[in-house]
């Protein structure tokens, strides 16, 4: 009965352990925001994707900007090597709008007095 007591001990210890580990290190806040993260970050893509893209699309001679690339021939191989800068616009594009969506995220929390930064 004495090794069952202790071992009963030891997983109230373990339970009460971990449920404080939970607590102190705010997991669930940080779940909870992962998956608004994911959330957020789905719509912001779709954004930059069919909103901003298109609308600066409308300017270039491509008429998307994703699609904007430079083509260099290789001097040794005589093999072309394509450097798709569009797409990287884009993603830089997407970048900083999550950006500026976190941002603005923290001021309203700050101004509600739930960031602790």
């Amino acid at each position: 009965m004495d090794k069952m007591e202790k071992a009963s001990e030891k997983k109230k210890g373990f339970v009460k352990e971990f449920t404080d580990f939970l607590q102190t290190f705010g997991v669930i806040g940080l779940a909870i925001g992962f998956v608004i993260g994911v959330a957020s970050s789905a719509v912001v893509n779709s954004l930059v994707k069919d909103l901003i893209n298109p609308i600066v699309g409308l300017v270039l001679p491509t008429g998307n900007l994703a699609s904007l690339n430079a083509t260099v021939t290789s001097p040794v191989s005589g093999k072309p090597s394509v450097f798709l800068y569009g797409d990287f616009i884009s993603q830089v594009i997407y970048f900083i709008v999550i950006a500026l969506v976190v941002f603005l995220m923290y001021k309203q929390l700050k101004h509600m007095g739930l960031a602790k930064l």
